[in-house]
């Protein structure tokens, strides 16, 4: 299993590379850390009155700590969809399958069901053993009983 600094260490390290396989544990543990990420901004900018719910006014603080986490968002735009394109290569499934999933996330309530869709492939165990994108990333000895891991 991917550690959780593991993890983040090869989100960032393989920024772009959308070759090979990601485990499930790589791809939750990130999508752990972005969630941590924008709740420690948020609250950070209530904390240091960058936000007043009374108003609904946003101060200076407020607007430091939205365009970081803002260029922040924009950073991970890439890595994100190469480690999501490593994911469908886990399940020996195509890259391309994100693309159609993004472009029907721009329908009207179709974009309920991709998003959907996108769960589910992320929860997928991978392909035990080497497919055509390359080998297992839990490694050669990965039996059937480690598939659930």
């Amino acid at each position: 299993m991917v550690t959780f600094p593991e993890a983040v260490r090869l989100f960032f390290a393989r920024y772009a590379d959308f070759q090979g396989r990601s485990r499930r544990s790589e791809y939750w543990w990130v999508t752990l850390f972005n969630i941590i990420v924008a709740v420690v901004g948020g609250i950070l900018a209530v904390l240091l009155g960058g936000v007043n719910f009374e108003t609904g006014e946003m101060g200076p603080a407020g607007y430091v700590i939205f365009g970081l986490l803002g260029l922040y968002a924009l950073a991970i735009i890439i890595p994100s969809i190469a480690l999501f394109v490593r994911r469908l290569h886990d399940i020996n499934q195509t890259g391309w399958i994100y693309l159609g999933l993004i472009l029907l996330g721009v329908v009207p309530l179709i974009n309920l069901l991709a998003s959907i869709a996108q769960i589910v492939i992320a929860c997928i165990p991978g392909t035990v053993g080497e497919n055509k994108y390359g080998p297992d990333p839990k490694g050669p000895a990965a039996s059937t009983s480690d598939v659930f891991v």
